[in-house]
């Protein structure tokens, strides 16, 4: 094995660091994917291999030309799937210093990847070509921690190598090569050898290898890849470049991130579909993560909708679990193969319940697509499980005598339990970090809107008193949150801003930070409260010009490469443009998603989990990557669309047949054009011109359509998107 590479030994080192990202080319077909550095070689270092289900399947694959590693040039996305790397084989003794061998590695996620070796040069080539693989078969929770455990010895199998462990097993096969290569194999890996390739002038020389392997055994009921079809619309956006790019982009990107259940009722053509939270770390099912990136891709249509909320409804919380944090009615936060540790005494289930707000999230998510026109079976059949989730809810809001929703998370499961759910994500104005149990401001607004949606929908089907019940739930909820969350402001763009959190003894969390935005589509706030959470969210303590920061810029241990603590976080950004349209401030609106359409140009609209929140200046002329950040991520490239919607203000009533469009401004948005959007199974086609006038067509049958007034019309107390019946 002479041209085997020095592999990585066991290292279990005390403060093992999770590896960066922002360097790193990763392509996905879920539940597989592939990542490395940017010259495409597989050195066994930080994220680098081929995976399936959350176990690494290759840590290293390693090409050696006459025993030297190629010199990349290049590297091209060719969709979410794929990628080609581009390197150059150099000759010392050439005349020129013109390379002449080029070598091309394509690689895509799930399958393997095949070598191309090119001569473009007037001599013939000889060249030996070596191939090393090798893995440890680790766990994505091990590699995530910074751990690269020990390398398990292959065996030859053909023209294939093979690797099995308890844990998982694997297999690289040269299925398409000129020549059988040589076989040798060690306790660190593997390598294929090629002692003599000849390449004549113009000639070229391709092998082709498949990857295959996962977990052993396989997980119960694990999600498997989606069939094909696309459980969305395919929209032909015309306007905003910007906007253009962004929704294109993400919309691929979620092709590539689907899963399906297996459990799933339909046939293939309608299985289960959702969208995994992200990759490389979290590509399974998440319920906020999953729930957000199907709410924002409603306006394409409801079918990805309600194959989240069944998926997710068939794990629905039956019993009390303390190592889970499972209950009756509530809505599972993670999903994963098998128990994993994710380092600082983390210790997850395979199932684990341990979220305060995918409960909330799962009752609205079936009321907007209610709303937007699911078919009324499906309505009927979720509803049960809607209703045992409100039952959640409202019973943990007993818990306490202020009566708003908290969590209280057990030893070794997550400390915070909403979107902010790192360890230092509760901050107050002075930087000390503030432990559970807390109700999140952001979590009192969800649930708040999941009650008086799920009213109305209970008001459709004649079941009036229960409907009369949450509606008498959900305003005392509005005015006990209006009672506690408010903090005067000694300074800042607004009289008062409302609080992160409150504690258990309804001490405020104090300091401006963007969970706030949150509030604004969902009606816990009136007129006034809208407006000057608008003016936070639009002051430069808070709006970096890139998007939303997490935290704001004008209180101590502000960070902005601090993963909650001051960072852009996209779908945050997103869920604010959203609130901001239906609260009636389009000024503010026009602000961030501007902001956020920017950034997306730097990141060639495949935008990151989170990226730095530091101010946009003529000196900084672009976005910070974050260095961990996730990409793709699902409702990052959901946000696109979520964007789109927001600035056509659509708001649709599928049990009254009605369409309401409250369109930014003309001085806020210029013409677009927007075809191949969903409502109620009928393709809808909207237009709007220089001067704001509105045009729509497709209506399905029966529909009215209202398009008078402009967002900026829209004002008023509980001016979310929909309002109570």
């Amino acid at each position: 094995m002479a041209d085997t590479p020095e592999l990585p030994g066991p290292s279990r080192a005390a403060r093992a660091l999770q590896p960066l990202l922002h360097d790193v080319v990763i392509c996905v077909a879920a539940p597989a994917f592939a990542a490395s550095p940017r010259d495409g070689q597989l050195r066994g270092a930080r994220a680098d291999g081929f995976y399936d289900h959350d176990r690494r399947l290759l840590h290293t694959l390693c090409l050696l030309l006459d025993g030297r590693e190629p010199e990349p040039v290049g590297v091209q996305p060719l969709g979410p799937d794929r990628v080609r790397f581009t390197s150059v084989h150099r000759y010392p003794g050439d005349p020129t210093d013109d390379p002449t061998v080029i070598i091309e590695r394509e690689r895509t996620a799930g399958a393997g990847e095949t070598v191309l070796l090119r001569n473009v040069g007037t001599v013939v080539r000889r060249l030996r070509v070596a191939l090393t693989a090798a893995t440890d078969l680790a766990d994505i929770a091990d590699v995530k921690r910074g751990l690269t455990g020990a390398a398990v010895a292959p065996y030859a199998d053909g023209s294939a190598f093979a690797w099995r462990s308890s844990s998982g097993r694997a297999r690289v096969h040269a299925v398409e090569c000129p020549d059988r290569p040589e076989t040798a194999v060690g306790p660190k890996g593997g390598t294929f050898t090629w002692s003599l390739v000849e390449l004549p002038p113009g000639g070229s020389w391709l092998i082709r290898l498949t990857i295959t392997g996962r977990a052993t055994p396989d997980p119960p009921g694990h999600p498997v890849a989606a069939s094909p079809h696309v459980p969305w619309s395919d929209p032909v956006v015309r306007g905003d470049r910007r906007l253009i790019g962004l929704v294109r982009q993400g919309l691929a990107e979620l092709r590539a991130l689907r899963l399906a259940d297996r459990a799933g009722r339909g046939s293939a053509r309608f299985d289960d579909q959702f969208i995994a939270a992200g990759c490389p770390w979290y590509l399974t099912l998440f319920g906020r993560d999953s729930l957000w990136s199907a709410r924002m891709l409603l306006p394409l249509g409801t079918e990805l909708a309600r194959g989240t909320l069944w998926t997710l409804a068939r794990r629905q919380g039956t019993v009390h679990d303390d190592f889970r944090e499972e209950a009756p009615g509530r809505i599972l936060h993670e999903l994963r193969p098998a128990e994993s540790r994710h380092g600082h005494g983390l210790l997850l289930p395979a199932h684990y319940y341990g979220s305060v707000d995918a409960t909330p999230l799962f009752v609205s998510l079936l009321v907007d697509a209610w709303r937007w026109g699911l078919p009324a079976a499906e309505v009927e059949a979720l509803l049960p499980y809607a209703e045992r989730a409100m039952a959640w809810i409202v019973r943990t809001c007993g818990k306490d005598e202020d009566g708003l929703l908290r969590y209280y998370p057990r030893p070794g499961g997550l400390l915070h339990q909403s979107w902010k759910d790192s360890a230092d994500a509760v901050r107050d104005a002075a930087g000390r970090r503030v432990e559970p149990p807390l109700a999140l401001c952001e979590v009192q607004g969800y649930a708040y809107e999941a009650a008086t949606g799920l009213a109305d929908l209970l008001h459709s089907r004649r079941a009036t008193a229960r409907a009369r019940r949450l509606r008498t739930w959900a305003a005392a909820l509005r005015r006990r949150f209006a009672d506690a969350f408010w903090i005067d402001a000694k300074e800042g763009p607004a009289p008062r801003y409302v609080a992160i959190a409150v504690g258990r003894d309804l001490d405020p969390v104090t300091g401006p930070a963007s969970n706030m935005g949150q509030l604004l589509a969902t009606g816990i706030l009136d007129g006034d409260g809208c407006a000057d959470v608008a003016a936070w969210l639009a002051a430069p303590e808070l709006n970096s010009g890139w998007g939303l920061r997490s935290r704001s810029a004008a209180v101590p241990g502000f960070n902005p490469l601090s993963y909650h603590g001051g960072s852009v976080w996209t779908h945050d950004t997103a869920i604010a443009v959203q609130g901001l349209c239906a609260a009636g401030r389009p000024t503010e609106a026009a602000l961030l998603a501007d902001g956020l359409l920017d950034a997306a140009v730097h990141f060639s609209y495949r935008m990151p989990e989170l990226y730095g929140g530091d101010a946009r200046t003529e000196t900084s002329p672009a976005p910070l990557a974050y260095p961990a950040a996730c990409r793709p991520q699902g409702w990052s490239a959901a946000s696109g669309v979520a964007v789109l919607g927001a600035l056509l203000g659509l708001r649709p009533d599928a049990p009254r047949r009605r369409l309401r469009l409250r369109p930014l401004p003309p001085g806020l948005l210029g013409p677009l054009t927007v075809s191949g959007l969903r409502l109620a199974g009928a393709d809808l086609s909207v237009r709007i011109d220089h001067a704001g006038r509105t045009t729509v067509t497709g209506l399905p049958d029966g529909w009215e359509v209202d398009t008078g007034g402009g967002a900026g019309s829209d004002t008023g107390a509980g001016a979310g998107p929909h309002l109570p019946g």
